[in-house]
């Protein structure tokens, strides 16, 4: 990758510890408080740092379910953030509006869906406020790509990115096998250790994430980060630091039985071998997981259960708390399971989803209608006609679970095409750039983003459309695919 820098100054650095200050500090003031300071710190250090502010968001968006758990005031910083730092692009380069409205086809296609789907919703009696909840959901990031795609970054923005991502990742490491090993009694807020899980999920690490699935996706993101900072240190300094982390971040992406993330990792690997064909490169992949089974996963589980033999229990953990990677996938094919995803998981929502479509084929139900973001805060208006209900997620709200089902019923055939147009032209892009590194690990990450789609309402779920579109910004303006624009000339 051509200009990346791995110097950063000590002031970076200050700068980032103070906003992270800031945060820390706002989970034990009153919420109204921590509304206001947060507001007023956050949007004078996006508007006059916004690089180091685009850095903060990373650490934001992982442990917002947590900081929103003890300070609810703190639920708008990263809007926030975007906002400012999207204004404070828009108005240095105010001279140069015309660049504004420079968008590839993807992005226009992309829009299309959003235009299409918030109309035809509204015309089917959803409210304005859920149809603009979903557009928001599905636009948030993406404005993180508008910024950086278009912005001359700082050589060592990426590496910045980077580190913060494995600082994040070891604390979610530590705090994960701490919960694993006190069997969720230990540093987590309490709210979250009273809550009452299957067996199938107590065994699960849950993370400051509060979800196991999020928590994995964000450790194959870790360990993303640390492959790239051993190549940027050419393998030299804190080569023990980045090997060690990404056997850490590996035995966690274990420890959560997230097969959706499981599957989706496997299918980056395959990818990228067949673009890049780096076997020392899958050598090392295939020892660092051999490792983390040994010395990360294989240890915790032991450990539980040596807990557990000497009476160390939790007053609200189901009488089997039994459970590993073959029981995880055992569970997939079990008869029971099965019976129980048609009756009212996954495999009933695609059948409803296609009874959706039956009746809206061209155009959808519109947005704000099936197991979207919106749904699960607002009522949907069809509902009750569907006879749609959730025993998992409680009356009328659930997530589909699989993006594909819900764009099928929210937009019907049209939306569909202009779905697959937005996919299809960007991973163009990268088949495009395929002979570079950078151009290989987007093609794969993009195939590992379609597969996720199948088990997540994944274009929702913002800590990973975040990385998504932060690493495909710096994609793209590494590239100049759009006229280059100062977002702050002052940070280097």
């Amino acid at each position: 990758m051509k200009d990346v820098s791995v110097k950063i100054g000590k002031q970076e650095w200050l700068e980032i510890a103070l906003a992270i200050a800031v945060l820390i500090a706002a989970t034990i003031i009153p919420s109204k408080i921590a509304l206001i300071s947060t507001a007023v710190f956050f949007a004078l250090f996006a508007f006059f740092k916004p690089f180091q502010s685009l850095v903060i968001l990373i650490p934001y968006v992982i442990f917002r379910s947590f900081f929103i758990e003890l300070n609810p005031g703190m639920k708008l910083i990263g809007d926030l953030i975007t906002f400012v730092v999207l204004a404070r692009l828009l108005l240095v380069n105010i001279k140069n509006f015309k660049a504004f409205f420079y968008f590839k086809k993807f992005e226009i296609a992309f829009f299309l869906f959003l235009i299409l789907g918030a109309i035809i919703g509204y015309i089917n009696g959803v409210s304005l406020g859920a149809i603009v909840f979903q557009v928001r959901t599905f636009l948030i990031m993406y404005l993180l790509y508008y910024v950086l795609s278009r912005s001359k970054l700082p050589a060592n923005f990426f590496v910045k990115l980077a580190w913060i991502t494995l600082f994040s990742g070891i604390i979610l490491f530590v705090q994960g096998i701490v919960e694993k090993l006190s069997m969720r009694m230990l540093w987590m807020p309490e709210v979250w250790t009273q809550k009452v899980l299957s067996s199938t999920n107590f065994v699960r690490i849950y993370g400051l994430l509060n979800n196991p699935n999020s928590l994995a996706l964000v450790m194959f993101f870790a360990i993303c980060a640390t492959v790239f900072l051993r190549f940027v240190y050419k393998d030299g300094q804190y080569k023990y630091v980045f090997f060690l982390s990404q056997v850490a971040f590996t035995g966690m992406l274990l420890l959560t039985l997230s097969r959706g993330a499981w599957i989706a990792s496997i299918t980056f690997v395959i990818f990228f071998m067949l673009l890049a064909r780096n076997w020392k490169m899958l050598k090392n992949i295939v020892i660092t997981t051999v490792l983390a089974i040994i010395v990360v996963y294989l240890p915790t589980n032991f450990g539980v259960q040596y807990l557990q033999s000497i009476g160390v229990e939790n007053s609200v953990a189901p009488d089997d708390i039994g459970g590993g990677i073959s029981n995880r996938f055992a569970e997939t094919i079990n008869e029971d399971n099965l019976a129980l995803m048609n009756e009212s998981g996954r495999v009933f929502y695609i059948k409803k989803g296609f009874e959706v479509l039956k009746d809206y084929p061209i155009a959808g139900a519109g947005f704000g209608t099936f197991g979207g973001s919106a749904t699960l805060s607002y009522d949907s208006p069809i509902y009750e006609k569907y006879n749609i209900r959730s025993d998992i997620y409680g009356g009328k709200n659930f997530y589909s679970d699989n993006q594909y089902i819900q764009v099928i019923a929210e937009t019907g055939a049209v939306g569909v095409l202009l779905f697959a147009g937005f996919l299809l032209l960007m991973v163009w892009m990268f088949w495009k750039e395929r002979s570079a590194a950078f151009g290989q690990y987007m093609f794969a990450l993009w195939f590992a983003t379609g597969v996720c789609g199948f088990f997540y309402n994944i274009w929702e779920l913002k800590v990973y459309t975040m990385f998504f579109f932060m690493i495909f910004a710096i994609f793209a303006s590494n590239r100049h695919l759009y006229p280059m624009l100062e977002l702050n000339e002052d940070e280097e």
